[in-house]
């Protein structure tokens, strides 16, 4: 497929500060799934680990990561899960919008694609509320998964954050985000935590009490991408950092747009920046933002971790660009090191 057209602006990178934590060490342990780029990754109440790869099967981990097995497809590219308060199945798909699967008769269904009749083009995380409420994000309007890329080196802020209500009322919450990501609830459900990768930030939003409607950081000039979130299992909030800065990308947001276009036409997308494989994870305190756990490290067989799901006793990690998933031993929210 040729790649569409692009219109860059110009635009600032934000400023970069270091995470004040040391990085530990952890042992990682591989777990094979069919197919490739197993994006993000969700338990459900029986430990078990769910995951959706490139060609749009939907994939079931037992809690151990000793049996896998595909369920279903979704014909399209899922992206963000979560799993329902009845176990139903929510999927972000870039091609199809957000639907739901019923593990326990096979049914998909579509929830949501499109918005005041616009499609649904990169329906990205999402999470439900204890009262049922659904919360999604879309990371860009212009570009499927397919040509991410063309979000990054536009520069535009074409992201946003839904409300889905039981009725099927979208309301949007905030717009102009900066490739939408990662999305979850508070574990007192009193806010909505949400990952911009290209501005480097997260951020709350509140839904109740006198800030309710109002947005501000949680941690911003992140040194890394963040990617997928979730709520650990002591409230913290565990941040995928897909890749560190990509210093090419954010050299050329400043200078004339007509650079990025010409490289956008003339190269081919697998030449265009890409981001630098590396495990990195990063729990922040819900209230304050400050840095609990951080893992920032290497390894020859997994990289650019964009999932994360926090089960007892291990942290498990999804993936772009490659095979197989991963899960790290934690004891009392702490890695397990290597001897």
């Amino acid at each position: 497929m040729p790649k569409p057209p692009i219109d860059p602006i110009r635009w600032q990178p934000p400023p970069s500060r270091p995470l004040p934590e040391p990085d530990l060490t952890a042992t990682l342990h591989i777990v094979d799934v069919p197919g490739t780029a197993a994006e993000d990754v969700v338990a459900d109440a029986h430990g078990n680990i769910w995951t959706g790869v490139e060609d749009g099967r939907i994939i079931r981990i037992g809690p151990d990561g000793g049996s896998v097995d595909v369920v279903t497809d979704t014909g399209g590219r899922p992206l963000g899960l979560a799993v329902a308060r009845d176990g139903r199945l929510l999927i972000c798909d870039s091609h199809r919008g957000l639907l739901r699967y019923d593990p326990s008769t096979g049914t998909m269904e579509t929830l949501v694609a499109e918005v005041d009749g616009r499609p649904l083009t990169f329906c990205s995380n999402v999470v439900e509320s204890s009262y049922g409420t659904i919360y999604f994000t879309e990371s860009t309007s212009r570009f499927h998964y397919e040509y991410y890329k063309g979000s990054i080196i536009e520069g535009r802020g074409c992201g946003s954050l839904f409300r889905l209500d039981a009725d099927g009322t979208v309301t949007e919450l905030a717009s102009g985000l900066y490739f939408a990501n990662g999305v979850t609830l508070t574990a007192d459900e009193s806010a909505l935590v949400y990952a911009e990768s290209s501005a480097c930030r997260v951020s709350k939003y509140w839904l109740t009490g006198d800030r309710a409607g109002t947005i501000e950081p949680l941690a911003n000039e992140l040194p890394g991408y963040p990617d997928n979130i979730s709520t650990g299992l002591d409230g913290r909030i565990w941040v995928a950092l897909v890749s560190d800065r990509n210093a090419l990308n954010e050299w050329l947001g400043p200078r004339a747009p007509v650079i990025r276009a010409a490289m956008w036409r003339l190269l081919p997308y697998s030449w265009l920046p890409n981001p630098k494989s590396t495990v990195w994870v990063v729990a922040f305190d819900p209230d304050n933002g400050h840095v609990v756990a951080q893992l920032h490290t290497q390894h020859p067989e997994f990289g650019l971790a964009t999932g994360v799901v926090e089960t007892p006793g291990r942290l498990w990690l999804g993936r772009i660009a490659g095979p197989g998933i991963c899960y790290l031993p934690i004891d009392n929210n702490k890695f397990v090191q290597h001897p």
